[in-house]
């Protein structure tokens, strides 16, 4: 993680964050987002890998049948059905999952290409990725720097363009479906007003690249003669009984 400020990880930071006045604004904005981004998207197994809280109730209503989560909290504060482990060592088995979202799980991660790598492993041929960041090239990624990595989350996240990580997820073979900003406010409780409702829609309208989040999703492509398909038949394997191990790296937790 980021060497951010505090006694405890900067995931749970922002899980707490999310509670402040300006984070309840921004989890409403991500939970309908990726509501809307989940509606087509169908499936045995949506796994979603960081904070945990915020989306729990947006993603009860995917049409994906096993929703299991991957919390930033240690086990005993974790809630049922959840995975333990590094977003960056998947305990999960190759080409198994039908979704992944990670609400800024990358801006955070040590290794955050070792973690798109995992990504592209465990899921599905045609499978998606959601991803959440922070976008670097908004007032919110000005705010960022202001503060420095030595301040408390979100502000000692690394935060990135949405094209950086476009790069990054084509060159795993990702294809781009979707990108979409949010936050246009400042990143300042007073701007959650009616003033800050008007410079919402005038962002959205007329700067669209600079919200304080970008929202990327993408489709994980494999090059065949034959088109692959999943069988609806029988319920793929998250979980075996011995995890393979990947050609990326030496072992899973």
């Amino acid at each position: 993680m980021t060497a951010c400020k505090g006694p405890d990880s900067p995931l749970a930071q922002l899980q707490r964050w999310y509670r402040t006045p300006l984070g309840a604004e921004l989890a409403r904005l991500e939970c309908a987002c990726v509501q809307r981004l989940l509606h087509d998207t169908f499936g045995y197994y949506l796994v979603q890998v960081g904070v945990t809280e915020s989306f729990r109730d947006a993603l009860a209503t995917s049409r994906i049948r096993y929703r299991i989560a991957m919390p930033c909290d240690p086990p005993p504060l974790a809630r049922p059905p959840a995975i333990v482990g590094l977003a960056s060592q998947l305990p999960l088995a190759s080409d198994s999952i039908d979704a992944l979202f990670l609400p800024h799980t990358l801006d955070f991660a040590p290794e955050p290409r070792a973690v798109l790598r995992e990504a592209e492993r465990i899921l599905i041929p045609e499978g998606r990725i959601i991803i959440f960041g922070f976008n670097a090239i908004s007032p919110w990624g000005v705010r960022s720097l202001l503060r420095g990595a030595r301040g408390p989350a979100p502000w000692c996240g690394h935060f990135r363009t949405a094209y950086q990580m476009e790069a990054w997820l084509s060159d795993l073979g990702f294809a781009l479906e979707r990108r979409e900003f949010l936050m246009f406010r400042p990143p300042l409780t007073r701007a959650l007003g009616p003033r800050g409702a008007r410079v919402e829609a005038l962002g959205q309208r007329l700067m669209p690249a600079l919200g304080g989040v970008y929202v990327l999703r993408a489709v994980k492509r494999v090059s065949t003669l034959t088109p692959l398909r999943p069988s609806w038949r029988r319920r793929r394997q998250l979980l075996p009984g011995r995890v393979e191990p990947t050609t990326r790296r030496g072992g899973h937790v």
